[in-house]
């Protein structure tokens, strides 16, 4: 349901965001701020839009009719992401177990995400913190899994910060250079929904390879 929804609400994003900005001006920062904050730090929202967000941002800096700054851009979100991780970490270090005795919040924080965040922070330990910036999903339960298994703390701001980085600087950098291209211009609502379906890839993957195991062992 909720990959539903964000389906629907992302080929909109393109007029949303431009109308925004000229109605608030520089507040749209707080605005984009808030999103990459609350898609990285709070454990409940994992779904939330935030690679199409910064493509569409990058692309929108890149216009001289828009007034959003690339740089400004870069430094904000990518505190946003950083201390948005930083949260989710602490969560999961101090709350992680409590939060699965709510019954509530089992519809969020569902134990197959937290299961495959798991099984992913297994396998690529340390640099997980890193990879799975890149992973929707992925980006929201790496964090929390990584507190709730006490990951030294300096080990995790280490690879936080690159990663955060990194995923803030590549997707609005491609925005920046690639979201006005006269080809992508004109289907700009299916490069934002690609964008989507593509970071979902991995963790579909997963999900499909694990039915298929547990099919095999039935």
């Amino acid at each position: 349901m909720s990959t539903v929804l964000l389906a629907s609400f992302v080929p909109h994003l393109s007029q949303l965001l431009p109308h925004l900005i000229g109605q608030f001006g520089g507040l749209i920062y707080l605005g984009l701020f808030a999103l990459i904050f609350i898609e990285t730090g709070v454990v409940i929202l994992p779904f939330l839009p935030g690679d199409s967000v910064l493509f569409l941002c990058g692309s929108l800096a890149a216009m001289s009719a828009h007034s959003l700054n690339i740089w400004v851009l870069i430094a904000l979100l990518g505190a946003a992401a950083i201390l948005g991780d930083s949260v989710n970490f602490e969560i999961g270090k101090h709350f992680g177990s409590s939060l699965f005795r709510i019954k509530q919040l089992n519809h969020f924080i569902k134990p197959a995400y937290l299961k495959r965040s798991e099984n992913f922070f297994k396998k690529y330990g340390k640099p997980a913190i890193f990879l799975g910036r890149f992973v929707p999903i992925i980006r929201t339960f790496i964090p929390f899994t990584a507190g709730m298994g006490k990951m030294r703390h300096r080990d995790f701001i280490i690879y936080n910060v690159l990663g955060a980085t990194s995923w803030v600087f590549i997707v609005l950098g491609a925005g920046y250079f690639f979201g006005n291209n006269v080809i992508v211009k004109a289907h700009f609502e299916l490069i934002m929904l690609a964008i989507v379906v593509i970071s979902l890839l991995p963790a579909a993957i997963v999900t499909l390879h694990h039915h298929g195991g547990a099919a095999n062992v039935g």
